[in-house]
């Protein structure tokens, strides 16, 4: 029940939620202490249907169709701090054969760009 209603939360957002954001937005449904938020979006993590942005301290609902492991891109911007996730064959190829080639075992693959977006651009 608490996975639901933190992805619903997720999934609303417009932008990258903290935990305790998360935590006011479903309080009313009866979750009230912050390890209940952390377990909740732990285990979204575990299922690849949330995603951690270290950048931001925050978490996002994942956008793609299929969330298979593969490297998950996101582009940040630093001003409004919306962000914008992707994946890429290309990319993940090249992170993938390269940890092979280096002997570094790949736990979690994750790339974080930051710059600015078009509309803080234009602004």
């Amino acid at each position: 029940r608490n996975e639901r209603l933190v992805h619903a939360v997720l999934e609303g957002a417009e932008a990258p939620l903290g935990a305790y954001a998360i935590l006011d937005a479903v309080r009313g449904e009866g979750m009230r202490s912050p390890p209940q938020v952390y377990r909740a979006l732990e285990r979204l993590q575990q299922r690849g249907l949330a995603h951690r942005i270290e950048r931001l301290n925050a978490f996002v609902a994942c956008r793609r169709d299929e969330c298979d492991g593969s490297a998950t891109i996101f582009v940040i911007c630093e001003s409004c701090g919306s962000a914008r996730e992707f994946a890429d064959g290309e990319f993940d190829s090249f992170v993938t054969d390269w940890m092979s080639g280096n002997r570094f075992p790949m736990q979690l693959s994750r790339c974080e760009l930051v710059g600015l977006c078009g509309a803080c651009q234009a602004a």
